[in-house]
């Protein structure tokens, strides 16, 4: 679960969250990514919103590439766990930063290895059976239904930073993703995040194969992982 799950949704979902978790089935515990590529449209509602927010996340390469699109195109969050990138696309402004990354970093789209989880039964969400789960985190409870196959089809409670919120899966499309849908669109212009560089343009892990930071900045766009009750900035 994430910062502020809903918060960072929109527009520029901040949205998602370098977790360091496996996608090894554990006892007791369901897939924490989905298995296969496919693309799911969510509610999702902070804590005191005073409505639900359409966002849609694309999952590939067993979960390790995401996609986080805000409302009416107003912006993406892409999340390459490989890589340990992550990089936020401001739709009206045709540009693109890399964000540092944060080790804590966690997204309510996907589960967490170190969270403790009670399965409870079964339901039905957007068409799909999934198995609902109690789940436990230092900052309180939340109660999930997850696919067989690893998609949060629904939760809602706390997550791992103790933001409120909600989100339920309203379409789940699977299939391939091409991988041009989690870089930058093409003609979109690269400015340097306020915090500084990635960590490969401080020979870290390789980079997008961009070339240097622009001297441009359009401000801090966020820079954190979307929590539950996080409303977004624009």
């Amino acid at each position: 679960m994430r910062p502020s799950l809903l918060s960072s949704a929109i527009p520029v979902l901040g949205l998602v969250a370098m977790t360091t978790g496996g996608q090894a089935q554990q006892p007791a515990h369901p897939l924490t990514m989905p298995s296969r590529d496919v693309t799911v449209t969510y509610d999702v509602e902070p804590d005191g919103a005073p409505a639900p927010q359409q966002v849609r996340v694309l999952f590939s390469a067993h979960g390790r590439l995401m996609r986080i699109d805000a409302p009416d195109g107003q912006g993406s969050t892409i999340m390459d766990r490989d890589r340990r990138l992550m990089q936020v696309v401001i739709g009206a402004a045709k540009v693109y930063m890399d964000v540092p990354e944060r080790e804590e970093q966690r997204s309510p789209f996907l589960l967490d290895p170190t969270m403790q989880y009670t399965a409870t039964g079964t339901a039905d969400v957007a068409g799909l059976p999934c198995t609902t789960w109690s789940i436990t985190t230092a900052s309180g409870s939340a109660h999930a239904c997850v696919t067989p196959d690893g998609v949060v089809l629904s939760e809602d409670g706390v997550d791992s930073q103790g933001a409120r919120g909600h989100l339920i899966a309203r379409s789940v499309s699977y299939g391939p993703i091409a991988a041009a849908a989690f870089q930058p669109p093409p003609g979109f212009t690269r400015v340097a995040h306020p915090e500084g560089p990635a960590s490969y343009e401080r020979g870290g892990a390789p980079g997008p194969g961009n070339a240097g930071p622009s001297d441009a900045g359009p401000g801090d766009a966020g820079s954190g992982a979307p929590a539950m009750g996080d409303p977004a900035h624009p």
